[in-house]
Formats: structure tokens, sequence, C-alpha cells
């Protein structure tokens, strides 16, 4: 069971989301998006929000900034989150920009809103699950792509349910989190998204 609980935390890491959250669309859009475009999107969305963090993370390790991938204190947290923020920023910029793909731009929009607030608490020395944060803000994207595209997403709904339920477990579980810091990733995810929908639902 440590092994299945663990495992989850990996599997379902913050820095994976962003990029779920652009294969959710693609694949649910009804839209007409060239394919290679799509790829072109899909590769620099890969580049920047997965494979860039992941050589932070190695460099930050190396001059001993950070400990775990997990960022377990608030003060290891401070750089990885001002460089995803400005990283988060360069893709609504530069990838997804607001006359071209509207939804995405507002969704990384969303996300640069939690990672800023999550920076905020973190240099107030607040702790936020990042991992509750990120499931959370997918999810309140996914039904709002279901709603704006008018499908059937029950399938959808029900497993981030569980899955936002297993990290949940799993963050406790590994005692990397408190329940309050799970509840306010949690809305740290859900509140910037929930709020964006004003401008392109």
């Amino acid at each position: 069971m440590n092994v299945i609980l663990k495992s989850i935390s990996y599997i379902f890491h913050p820095i994976v989301m962003p990029l779920l959250g652009v294969i959710y669309y693609f694949h649910k859009t009804r839209l007409f998006i060239p394919q290679e475009l799509m790829y072109a999107k899909l590769f620099s969305v890969f580049i920047l929000t997965f494979l860039l963090p992941i050589l932070m993370y190695f460099l930050l390790k190396t001059i001993k900034k950070v400990e775990t991938i997990h960022l377990s204190s608030t003060k290891e947290r401070i750089i990885p989150l001002l460089v995803n923020a400005i990283i988060i920023a360069m893709i609504a910029i530069k990838v997804f920009p607001y006359d071209e793909v509207l939804e995405l731009y507002y969704f990384f929009i969303g996300i640069l809103c939690s990672t800023v607030a999550c920076l905020i608490l973190a240099l107030l020395k607040v702790k936020a699950s990042i991992h509750m944060l990120a499931v959370c803000g997918f999810f309140m994207f996914a039904v709002a792509v279901g709603i704006h595209f008018q499908i059937n997403i029950n399938g959808t709904i029900a497993l981030m349910m569980l899955v936002i339920g297993a990290v949940a477990t799993s963050r406790l579980h590994l005692k990397a989190h408190t329940n309050s810091e799970l509840i306010i990733g949690a809305f740290l995810g859900l509140f910037p998204q929930l709020l964006l929908l004003n401008y392109w639902l």
C-alpha cells in the first residue's frame, strides 16, 4: 500500500498536470485545429512544463537549494515557484496567446494565478499542497471544457474524483501535508479556474 500511495504522488505530480490539461482540451475540442499546430503546441508545453522544471530541479539540488522533488519546506519552494510562474506566463503569452486558443490561454492564466498565490503563501511561510492545487485546477478546467463544448464528461468527473481522493490520501499517508494544507491547495487550484470562466465560457 505504501508503494502504491507513493507512486500516486509521482504519477500525478504537479509538473504533469498542465500537459494533461492541454492533451485533454485537444482531445475534447470541437474547433478545427491543424494537426501540425497541435503537435507543435504539445511539444512546446512538454518542454516548458515537464523537461525544463526537471532540469531546474537537478540544478537547484546540485547547488543545495532543494532537497527533494516534493519541496517539503516553504523556503525551498520559493525559487521553483518563481521560475514556474515565469514559465507559465511565457506559455500564456507565446504558446497560447489570447487570440489563438482562448480556452488554453485562460487555463494557463489560472495556473499562473494559482502559482503566484502559492508563492506568496510560501513567502509568508504558509505551506499549501501543490499536488492538490494541480489536480483540482485540472478538474475545474475539464468540467468547464465539458460545459463549453456541451459534451458528456461524466467519466472524466468520476475518474478525477477518484484521483483527487487518491492524491489527498497519498499526501496524508506520506505525511507531506496536513488536512488544512490540502484544503488550501485545493482552493488555490479551483478558485482561479472558476473565476476565469467568466472570460471564456
